[in-house]
């Protein structure tokens, strides 16, 4: 394990992996997803704009959770996300599902092909532990 400092406080802090945030200020941002889930709760429809304002919580971050898939918009908006790979707006997530579909069929078929060398058997004594030529 090392030690870093938090990005949002800059204590010095034990890091185990993921965001670069200490406990205290990760538990800070955990409450505030819960207040901003709430606010959309009572206000169905609200742009990220209106819950940004009414939570103090920057739209950054609002989007960086639509991102996640921990929030969806209810509509595709120009002042939402967009799809990392097109460009079109969308709900939550990356990318769009015809993007997330292509790139779904595109890992399908290198997945399909062998990658991994292949033990060539033709070689060598097969007898007890011995070297093997890879091909």
């Amino acid at each position: 394990m090392e030690i870093k400092n938090c990005k949002g406080c800059n204590r010095l802090f034990q890091y185990i992996g993921g965001q670069v945030l200490c406990p205290i200020c990760r538990d800070a941002l955990e409450d505030k997803f819960a207040e901003v889930k709430e606010y959309i709760y009572q206000n169905r429809g609200a742009s990220v704009a209106d819950v940004s304002a009414a939570t103090e919580v920057s739209a950054k971050q609002i989007k960086q959770w639509i991102r996640e898939d921990r929030l969806v918009l209810s509509d595709p908006t120009e002042d939402g996300i967009t799809c990392e790979k097109c460009g079109i707006p969308i709900c939550s997530g990356r990318f769009c599902e015809k993007c997330r579909t292509a790139m779904a069929n595109e890992f399908g078929s290198v997945i399909g092909r062998p990658t991994a060398p292949t033990i060539d058997g033709n070689r060598g004594n097969k007898k007890g532990n011995k070297m093997r030529f890879l091909s």
